[in-house]
């Protein structure tokens, strides 16, 4: 897990805990309506905890009771977290779009890293986390959120 902070901002004891409590909405980017699929499992525990979900994929139309959308861009409500799963070489684009849209956090899942998109986000003034998995550090981190 590797952990990115925009300039000027003051480094957390544990910045995960601090996305976990600051932030509620979260564009999942790639969520399946597949529940064999990670990205629904994590979705959908991550729905059970009380954050707002907004699907994202041109390929669904309603993912775990929430309307899916087919860019972020298309999204009118404000998007705190974009929870990212798609391949490393396909994260430049929604980095791009996360920052057209002011997301707070750019988060990409186990396995997903891509140091130019992560940069750029940074460099945009996103906090950025790469090959982390959201569900797993949030039950880390449960107690602490409670």
């Amino acid at each position: 897990m590797r952990v990115l902070l925009p300039d000027g901002a003051s480094a957390a004891a544990d910045p995960i805990l601090e996305i976990l409590k600051n932030y509620t909405s979260i564009a999942v980017v790639g969520l399946s309506s597949n529940p064999a699929r990670a990205s629904y499992e994590v979705t959908e525990y991550m729905q059970s905890t009380g954050y707002r979900i907004i699907p994202v994929n041109p390929n669904e139309r309603v993912v775990l009771g929430e309307r899916s959308y087919a860019r972020l861009e298309d999204v009118a409500e404000q998007i705190e977290i974009v929870n990212v799963f798609r391949r490393s070489v396909d994260v430049q684009p929604v980095a791009d779009s996360a920052i057209r849209v002011g997301a707070k956090v750019m988060w990409m899942q186990l396995g997903i890293e891509n140091r130019e998109a992560a940069e750029r986000a940074r460099a945009a003034g996103l906090t950025v986390v790469e090959d982390a998995c959201i569900l797993l550090e949030h039950r880390r981190r449960v107690k602490q959120l409670a």
